[in-house]
């Protein structure tokens, strides 16, 4: 089914077609986004995401206790893809249902998941939990785009950007706190954690967020085939994804060998110190409201550019410099280009169709998080067969494929201006 978007790229705010079942007729009024419900949907956003990532410096328990038929990284994969379906599925269910609603169902789901990987006791089992993880933990993808929807335009950035901060937090922290129980109580005892967590974010966003509806009730079919024409009207939206995939992609890769690269004879570290890296990271999280505010002020191209620039460079680093300085100088570099580039990505794309935010995160995080599996596939490849060595090549490559894909974006965004 035709949705009939238009071709082109721009903001296209107040563009209306009348033949889409998809398409609201009217702008429901929303209540003004306080700075408590910013606070506290950074907050669950990072307690919502920090569920795909718990897993990453486990891996190497996780495969002493499930050693045959890689299982760790399996687990790491998986929970990747069932993110990128529960993108596919579950996002699109925004611009469907009552947000606060859904936010509070899927947190739930969230820790009826991790109760289930807390309890497994075969391979099968803990991959079921893990795919069923990942797909509820999207629920930190509903709350961006209530976000956008509740911010000033001329805030939208500097809003996305605080939120984001949440977001980045709880991805580099989730690996500090999983490393930390994982290595004095049991990778297992992580995922029971887990779970009043989830619980108490469901509350807090019953508590702090507005009621909002869509205007028009929607088939799911319907709202489902609309991104099709979201995907094929919109040129800046494809390429944000592919370009954001690519720097996912490489951001993966790096994470999901991690703990595995630390276990080595030249290192002898545990699950603990590779935890410790996401406290590294946290310049990324520093960086997101800057992000966000220069692209506000200066257009989202140039910090992209900057971001993909500075992935290529952090994998430079992890190549030639085989040392923990050289890991946790390439740690800064990489996590700093991939989330100021996210940032920046999030403000160009929310600004191409505003009765659209949901889905177009669900075009936009569906593609970058596939992305994600394929670095996390791509890496545990590399790995098996030809090291730290291979994996840098493949990290590298990526990261190069999104600057040249940034630079050709760039190039036609400034011969359409």
């Amino acid at each position: 089914m035709s949705v009939g978007l238009p071709t082109g790229h721009g903001d296209v705010k107040g563009w209306r077609d009348e033949t889409d079942p998809c398409v609201t007729t009217a702008q429901t009024p929303v209540p003004p986004l306080t700075r408590s419900a910013l606070f506290a949907m950074a907050l669950a956003c990072g307690t919502a995401v920090a569920n795909i990532y718990y897993n990453q410096p486990m891996l190497g328990m996780i495969a002493a206790r499930f050693p045959a038929g890689g299982v760790a990284g399996l687990v790491a994969t998986l929970t990747q893809v069932g993110y990128a379906l529960g993108l596919l599925l579950l996002l699109p269910l925004g611009d469907l249902y009552e947000r606060r609603r859904l936010i509070v169902v899927q947190f739930v789901a969230v820790a009826v998941a991790s109760a289930g990987a807390a309890l497994s006791t075969s391979a099968w089992s803990l991959l079921a939990a893990s795919l069923a993880l990942g797909a509820a933990s999207t629920v930190a993808q509903q709350i961006v785009p209530f976000v956008a929807i509740l911010a000033e335009p001329s805030r939208r950035g500097a809003a996305i950007g605080f939120v984001m901060s949440g977001l980045l937090t709880g991805i580099l922290f989730s690996r500090t706190l999983a490393g930390f129980v994982a290595e004095h109580f049991g990778w297992q005892t992580m995922f029971w954690v887990a779970v009043p967590i989830a619980l108490g974010s469901a509350l807090l966003m019953r508590l702090c967020l507005p009621v909002h509806r869509p205007n028009r009730s929607l088939h799911y079919g319907a709202l489902l085939a609309s991104l099709v024409g979201l995907w094929r009207g919109e040129p800046v939206l494809r390429r944000a994804g592919f370009t954001q995939g690519m720097l996912f992609a490489a951001f993966t890769a790096f994470w999901t060998i991690l703990a595995l690269r630390l276990q080595q004879p030249a290192f002898h570290l545990g699950p603990d110190v590779a935890g410790l890296f996401g406290v590294v990271g946290a310049v990324g999280v520093a960086m997101a409201p800057l992000a966000g505010r220069m692209a506000d002020r200066r257009g989202p191209y140039v910090v992209i550019a900057l971001g993909t620039s500075v992935a290529l460079l952090a994998w430079l680093v992890f190549g030639l410099w085989e040392s923990v300085i050289g890991m946790v100088v390439g740690v800064m570099l990489l996590d700093f280009g991939v989330q100021v580039a996210l940032v920046s990505h999030q403000h160009l794309i929310y600004g191409l169709h505003p009765e659209y935010k949901s889905r177009l995160n669900t075009v936009f995080m569906t593609t970058m998080f596939f992305g994600g599996s394929l670095g996390s596939i791509g890496a545990a490849f590399a790995w098996h067969h030809l090291g730290w060595f291979g994996v840098s090549l493949f990290g590298g490559a990526l990261a190069l494929v999104a600057m040249l894909s940034q630079w050709r974006a760039h190039r036609l965004q400034a011969a359409t201006a």
